[in-house]
């Protein structure tokens, strides 16, 4: 059942790039680079990754960022930017499962919303704070199925 918590604002590293809905999955392969550029930088990512859609256009495809949490705002370089996560109360609502059961888990809290008459923080398509934090670490629960996955989305 979702519930609506209030959260503080995160700094973030991330990846950003227009994908296809057909390209997440590849899109999601490139976190590495992410990973990559904190070593090299010597910054410790302070919680799980995330996948944070921008502009969910179904036709047109996303503007996602891949990336991590960290104590401190940094500057991006080329496709890795930064930025903070807003503060703010988020609904949210766990997924036990494959991400591919993402996109079912998406619809219903969307559908909650309606139902309980929630105001997102967007506009259009276009939305301020949407996430999927990945809980499950791949090294450790290699079995997709086995994930836990928080979709976190900003309440206006």
């Amino acid at each position: 059942m979702p519930e609506i918590v209030e959260l503080a604002e995160r700094p973030y590293v991330a990846l950003r790039g227009t994908v296809p809905m057909d390209g997440i999955s590849a899109f999601a392969d490139r976190l590495h680079e992410v990973i990559q550029w904190l070593v090299a930088r010597e910054i410790a990512p302070n919680d799980a990754p995330f996948f944070k859609y921008d502009v969910v256009d179904m036709e047109a495809g996303l503007v996602m960022e891949i990336g991590f949490p960290v104590d401190d705002l940094h500057a991006g370089e080329g496709e890795i930017v930064t930025g903070v996560l807003p503060a703010g109360r988020y609904a949210t609502v766990s997924h036990h499962g494959h991400p591919d059961g993402l996109m079912d888990a998406t619809r219903d809290l969307l559908a909650w919303g309606e139902a309980e008459g929630i105001e997102w923080d967007a506009v259009g398509d276009k939305w301020v704070s949407r996430l999927e934090i990945y809980l499950s670490d791949p090294r450790e629960v290699p079995n997709m199925a086995d994930w836990d996955t928080e979709l976190q989305f900003k309440l206006k």
